[in-house]
């Protein structure tokens, strides 16, 4: 299922698709990263910046609401689907927003090919959901290390508990 928050300047995956082709014919280096972006904090923005550095233009594939609580549980996202990919628009790192309703973002990485696939260092880099598809086509995966104590979950436990 796409979805896509239009009036905020998310756009459909197949829109986006469309602009992947021009930007590969005009010699423009593309990078994905994923995830909830739940409560952004310095370390997405810290994780969004390095990324960006790694290109010519930043897609963020973006957890729909639904496929949030499927992998963080009930209670999640804090933040709307909407409200989260305005956000993101409005950091000079994002370029592009794609929300996705999957609980991978696969069908995304296949769609768009980037020359660059980026997630943060948490993530062992055959855990990488795209990986072999990205590296198939000529691109790479990029690890950006994490900042430490800056985690949406860390956050939320400082929030409950003071």
């Amino acid at each position: 299922m796409e979805l896509s928050i239009m009036s905020l300047g998310a756009r459909p995956l197949s829109s986006v698709a469309e602009e992947r082709r021009k930007w590969r014919e005009e010699g423009r280096k593309v990078v994905l990263t994923n995830g909830c972006f739940d409560l952004l904090h310095p370390g997405h923005v810290a994780l969004l910046e390095a990324a960006r550095a790694e290109g010519d233009l930043l897609v963020v594939a973006l957890n729909s609401d639904r496929s949030v609580r499927e992998i963080k549980g009930e209670g999640r996202p804090v933040v709307p689907e909407a409200e989260r990919a305005e956000t993101l628009l409005a950091l000079e790192a994002v370029d592009r927003v794609v929300v996705y309703d999957e609980p991978t973002p696969r069908d995304v990485v296949r769609a768009l090919l980037p020359d660059v696939l980026v997630k943060g260092a948490d993530w062992a880099e055959d855990a990488i959901v795209g990986r072999e598809e990205v590296e198939a086509s000529g691109g790479r995966v990029f690890r950006v290390e994490m900042v430490p104590g800056r985690s949406t979950s860390q956050l939320l436990e400082r929030i409950r508990h003071g």
